[in-house]
């Protein structure tokens, strides 16, 4: 139970439902209240395609390549880590993808899908947490069905994104993001130092 809870909470994390909230927002402000539900459940839905394909695929297009899953960890780790920094230290989340938007006719896919809910961050994640090598076929199910959950948390949250906003402002939700930005930079602190020692043990 302590480690679903664990991983609950990383995949939080990385997928970061507040942050996604404001380009959310943005993205959809010239469309009606209608329009707005079906681009956040289709955009939710993509996001969960995009991360199940990684689930499922990743891992094989990694060793089709010849790239071992220490190194992937290692890579992974640095990766999630600078994401991380910059959840912590930059702009944030929101500002970045808000800005990116130029196209409002296809927002369900670019920027609120990918990369702000299936962002690189939660892919690195998501192949990391499933390693074929490490967990178990169930284990392995039992992470994608939180990563589902935690998907459709996100979707709620932007089915009732003019009310979130509203509570705690885009100053609250940027405090929640840097949060979340110090709880992915330990892990992936811990994911380098991981790789290491296995990468290390194996050259013994």
């Amino acid at each position: 139970m302590q480690e679903i809870i664990t991983t609950i909470l990383f995949l939080f994390a990385v997928i970061d439902p507040f942050g996604s909230v404001p380009v959310y927002l943005e993205a959809t402000k010239s469309f009606n209240i209608a329009q707005k539900r079906k681009i956040a459940i289709r955009a939710c839905a993509v996001a969960f395609l995009i991360l199940l394909f990684f689930i499922v695929i990743g891992q094989l297009i990694l060793e089709g390549m010849n790239v071992s899953l220490d190194a992937f960890q290692i890579s992974g780790g640095v990766i999630l880590f600078l994401f991380a920094l910059t959840m912590i230290f930059g702009e944030g989340k929101p500002t970045t993808e808000k800005e990116s938007i130029k196209d409002y006719k296809h927002v369900t896919v670019f920027p609120i899908a990918i990369p702000s809910i299936a962002s690189p961050g939660a892919i690195m994640a998501v192949v990391l947490m499933t390693d074929n090598h490490v967990f178990t076929i169930q284990q392995q199910i039992i992470t994608t069905f939180l990563v589902l959950l935690v998907i459709g948390i996100t979707c709620v949250f932007l089915l009732a994104a003019n009310h979130i906003q509203k509570r705690i402002g885009e100053y609250g939700i940027s405090v929640i993001s840097k949060v979340m930005g110090l709880i992915l930079a330990a892990y992936a602190v811990q994911s380098i130092l991981v790789g290491l020692r296995d990468f290390f043990v194996v050259l013994k």
